[in-house]
């Protein structure tokens, strides 16, 4: 029996209306056309790989994703805590969806940690299902609540499901040989059955990665699949649960082809390992350990059958020091960090600018200065990258903007360091590299050509008919010079620090010969070849908002916001941040107002002002969270009328 309620349309709750239907003797299930989840307890609680699995289950059925991790920085959070609390955000849907969402329309809560920490960003009648065993008097007093939350009133406004998680997770393996604090642990994958049961998501996926990851304890994994299917079967017997959800699938938000969920670092590690493919290199990996960069070292590691060679040095320096010399040695090296890390390799990345060798140093923002917020994100290194070093040292800067285009970033940024021989910058941030979304895997002839010629012999013919090689003797076209992998005969030269002499590469103090080569250097990389940017303006905007980075999915968001409510707005976002695509000076003069939002205090805004002598105005926010498309439309909306 089928009942038509309405079209699709979202309410003043932020959920969505749709069709209802009840099988005889079911439940009644209700289709949405998109959900916003969070999962949230303590960091020992499991929320990431819970909101993981679930995200992982909603990819191969085929919806449309986004998400938002958010965890402390220590490693063990203080237990109950405000500051302990981590959570997991996923927005799905039947259609094409840029953000993980600006406010959740059901919230997990393990105990009262997370529902204090989070219930401030959900709208009124959202859903929330807590953990009631954790509500302690004790547990609620650590967090500030005077009564329990549960039962003062104060959730009136919001649909409540209190379900004692850890009561039911432990009867249900009370045939386990384990003890209460084992079966504890478990409480996240009932949890887990729970919301799946829910949202109608498949099962085989999950059942399968318990059996592997917990392989060499099959207890362990058991007990972790019988909670899991005891939420399951909660939710299908329970009577608090009278609803549950459908999500189509978004198969009109995708082009025909394999897809996968994927994050950000590990699409930025596929995109390095095709790139060495593609150039025929090695790839060489010099690595110390930082948050959020390490989960590249990680992946790459278990790649040494393509090639991939890793080394988890003992510090910063060691690390880009190694790579420079992999590159020395003619691989495709690459050195990953953070923003902390950035700083301690800025005079080894000055050393390959003046070496000219490809390099690539990859930067996976977070907030900062210093220490900063190591799980938190930022825009805030742009300066660094651009400026950061001693003497005039251009190197070029390339910008991912979303989860799965870090792969096509890394192919991008391999292309600028091997064909014009320099490092190269590549900024993504804590929001890409943990955030992940569906990515269409593509075919090989879909990738470009990165081969290098090596230099193979004498490039340069003395007055008296001497064949040499000369290490600086430059591409005319390119300005590159060319690349001579040691050990090749006849081609041995002297690299260092100091600076070289034109052709030859001796050493030299001259003072022409300097002003010449710190010429040469910069118009190197001025001469780049980078596509022009592309405006998005349907309606001949007289405000343009340009972005870059992983800003794109909350811009775009907000810019569809503000069309649907009739307004014009024009829309551009930058890759490549130097050199600047040739026609971004006449596209920003083509607008009355430039908005560029950033979570810095306005970096990309005074370059933009600096070169372009243009009236930009910032939007910013350092708060460690991506902006939330209706706090962009809000402020681009004010921009469009001011």
């Amino acid at each position: 029996m089928t009942s038509q309620v309405s079209s699709p349309a979202e309410q003043a709750d932020g959920t969505v209306a749709g069709e209802q239907r009840k099988e005889p003797g079911a439940k009644d299930v209700r289709r949405l056309d998109r959900v916003i989840i969070r999962f949230a307890g303590d960091s020992g609680d499991g929320m990431q790989l819970t909101g993981d699995r679930f995200t992982s289950e909603t990819a191969s059925f085929g919806n449309d994703l986004s998400t938002l991790p958010n965890f402390p920085a220590e490693i063990r959070a203080p237990a109950g805590t405000l500051p302990g609390v981590s959570s997991f955000q996923l927005h799905f849907a039947d259609h094409d969806i840029l953000t993980p969402g600006d406010a959740p329309n059901v919230l997990v809560a393990m105990n009262p940690a997370a529902l204090k920490a989070n219930i401030a960003d959900l709208p009124r009648g959202a859903e929330i299902i807590v953990n009631t065993d954790e509500f302690t008097k004790r547990a609620m007093q650590k967090v500030g609540y005077a009564a329990s939350p549960l039962e003062d009133g104060s959730l009136d406004g919001y649909s409540l499901h209190p379900v004692p998680l850890t009561t039911l997770t432990v009867e249900a393996l009370k045939d386990f040989d384990l003890s209460r604090k084992e079966a504890e642990r478990s409480k996240n994958m009932f949890a887990l059955g729970l919301l799946s049961w829910m949202y109608h998501r498949p099962t085989e996926g999950t059942e399968k990665f318990l059996r592997t990851k917990f392989a060499k304890k099959p207890e362990i994994a058991e007990a972790n699949l019988a909670a899991y299917r005891a939420g399951w079967n909660f939710g299908e017997t329970t009577e608090d649960f009278a609803v549950s959800y459908e999500i189509a699938p978004a198969t009109k938000a995708f082009p025909v082809g394999t897809y996968r969920n994927i994050s950000g670092n590990l699409a930025l590690s596929y995109g390095l390992v095709a790139a060495s493919r593609q150039a025929d290199l090695p790839l060489f990996l010099g690595s110390y350990p930082i948050t959020p960069a390490s989960d590249i070292l990680h992946e790459l590691s278990k790649h040494k059958n393509f090639g991939v060679r890793t080394f988890q040095a003992e510090d910063e320096i060691a690390g880009i020091g190694a790579a420079l010399g992999a590159a020395f040695g003619g691989s495709l090296a690459v050195t990953t960090t953070s923003g902390p890390g950035v700083a301690l390799k800025s005079e080894t990345i000055g050393l390959a600018v003046s070496l000219e060798l490809p390099l690539l140093v990859i930067d996976i923002q977070r907030g900062g200065p210093s220490t900063g917020l190591p799980t938190k994100t930022e825009q805030a290194d742009l300066l660094q990258a651009m400026f950061g070093r001693n003497g005039e040292a251009p190197v070029p800067i390339v910008a991912p903007c979303t989860p799965a285009d870090c792969f096509d970033a890394a192919l991008e940024a391999a292309r600028i360091a091997l064909t014009y021989r320099t490092p190269v910058l590549l900024l993504s941030d804590g929001y890409l590299a943990n955030g992940s979304e569906p990515w269409r895997i593509p075919e090989l002839d879909e990738l470009p050509d990165l081969t290098v010629q090596f230099a193979q012999g004498p490039n340069h013919t003395l007055d008296d008919g001497t064949e040499v090689f000369w290490p600086y003797k430059r591409d005319p076209q390119t300005l590159a010079r060319p690349w001579a992998v040691p050990g090749t005969p006849g081609l041995e030269h002297r690299i260092g620090g100091i600076e070289k002499e034109d052709g030859t590469g001796n050493i030299s103090y001259a003072p022409a010969n300097h002003d010449f080569m710190v010429r040469t250097r910069q118009a190197k990389i001025d001469g780049i070849g980078v596509p022009d940017i592309e405006v998005d303006d349907p309606h001949e905007a007289r405000t343009l908002v340009l972005g870059w980075g992983s800003t794109y999915g909350p811009i775009t968001a907000a810019v569809r916001r503000l069309r649907t409510a009739g307004e014009s707005i024009a829309q551009a976002h930058l890759r490549h941040i130097n050199p600047f695509p040739r026609n971004l000076g006449a596209v920003l003069k083509a607008y009355d107002k430039v908005v560029i939002p950033e979570m810095n205090l306005g970096q990309l805004a005074l370059l933009v002002r600096a070169k372009y002598l243009v009236d930009a105005h910032s939007y910013n926010q350092v708060n460690g969270m991506p902006f939330k498309a209706e706090q962009l439309a809000t402020a681009l909306k004010e921009a469009i009328d001011g």
